[in-house]
């Protein structure tokens, strides 16, 4: 078996489940060598995946969750800043606990009614058309409008943010020269208008509400808050928009299921949205560092070394979940990873979970006959999983 998770086009189609398979069965615990890199372990059995992400002692976060280590001098997350993805506790505790209420279950259900209203809006501006393109009109809309609202920015801003973040996710050999950058340029841009304006007139918005906030009792600096925003932006979008978008590709290739949900959408759409999430697992991976040596399954892993867990993997392992190869939406318990675990666990997984039920009834009442017109195109990572674009063509069941 030819082990690749490096090169995006392992990843063109979405997870490399025969790569995942052979390695859980072979070598759980692989070292990968790496194009332009030491190397990295790669962590492929839930149990294992689980434990490092909990393991904050002996694993860090630190100095990147991503494969490759940034070059000196080049990378503005890097130096004297971090971002909060990035950081161990306490230090990520402190930030994390800056935005935690504004995340928590209960104020993300008090979102519910909101979160409805815009699938509804979405889902209002396609269903005369007949066709679209799945991803840019409706999974990507809903978290873009979600957290321009919650920041206190212009829906049509949201929408535009969207558009960088994909840019932020996609290989670097797949962009043209400068793109990234100039990408990163104008995210941080707009952070530091947001800053002026909300510092000049502060409003109930959660922008406002960082710019007020204490850490380590002082305010956050501008680099701070931009490095804060770009997160919230970024890590706001990934799950729901790509979960929507491959987990209503696999319902439509999996009819049986689909009709299943579509027979009862209130009742099943909890047990089916959470099986989506372990079937399509949108974040692929997230790294850590030893800080010690130590080891993982019997496998010595040194200081220094790069941990990989693959969430896809983890969440496909025979040894966890009966029938892993299989979707089935009234899966109980599902107990998956794409969310991750431990202190990093996503700080938005509430909101995502209210976001992806409201735009899947949406689509599920309102859009029937739905059904690619062309080969779905995936963006081109090794780190976010889903569909880049994705034509569809439906009737309305109006």
């Amino acid at each position: 078996m030819n082990i690749d998770l490096e090169s995006p086009a392992s990843f063109a189609r979405g997870h490399p489940h025969a790569q995942y398979d052979w390695l859980r069965e072979n070598a759980p615990v692989y070292w990968h060598d790496e194009k332009d890199g030491p190397g990295f372990w790669v962590l492929s059995r839930y149990d294992d995946v689980q434990a490092t992400g909990r393991n904050h002692q002996a694993f860090s976060s630190c100095p990147t969750i991503m494969m490759q280590d940034p070059a000196p001098g080049t990378d503005m997350l890097m130096g004297d800043y971090q971002m909060m993805l990035m950081m161990d506790p306490p230090k990520h505790t402190a930030f994390r606990t800056l935005v935690r209420g504004e995340f928590a279950k209960e104020p993300a259900g008090r979102m519910g009614p909101r979160i409805r209203q815009l699938a509804t809006q979405i889902v209002d501006a396609v269903i005369d058309q007949g066709a679209c393109d799945f991803v840019s009109d409706i999974a990507g809309e809903m978290p873009s409008f979600v957290i321009a609202e919650m920041m206190g920015l212009p829906l049509d801003d949201g929408r535009e943010l969207y558009k960088l973040t994909e840019i932020f996710h996609t290989a670097p050999e797949a962009l043209a020269e400068g793109e990234a950058d100039a990408a990163l340029g104008k995210m941080f841009g707009y952070a530091a208008d947001v800053i002026k304006a909300k510092r000049a007139n502060p409003a109930d918005d959660l922008a406002s509400k960082l710019l007020a906030a204490e850490v380590e009792g002082r305010k956050l600096d501008d680099v701070e808050f931009q490095l804060f925003f770009m997160l919230l932006v970024d890590a706001g979008g990934d799950t729901t928009r790509n979960l929507v978008a491959s987990g209503m590709l696999a319902l439509m290739e999996h009819p049986d299921q689909l009709a299943w949900l579509k027979a009862d959408v209130e009742g099943r759409m909890a047990s089916a949205r959470e099986e989506l999430l372990r079937w399509c697992s949108p974040v692929i991976y997230m790294r850590r560092t030893a800080k010690e040596d130590t080891e993982i399954s019997g496998q010595a892993i040194k200081a220094g070394d790069k941990v990989i867990m693959y969430y896809g993997s983890a969440n496909r392992d025979k040894d966890h979940f009966d029938n892993a190869d299989r979707l089935d939406l009234a899966r109980s318990p599902n107990d998956h990873l794409a969310f991750g675990s431990g202190g990093h666990v996503c700080l938005g997984q509430h909101i995502a979970r209210i976001e992806i039920d409201a735009m899947l009834r949406e689509v599920l009442t309102r859009m029937e006959n739905i059904q690619c017109t062309e080969a779905p195109f995936w963006l081109e990572s090794n780190f976010i999983s889903g569909p880049k674009t994705m034509p569809v063509s439906f009737t309305s069941a109006a």
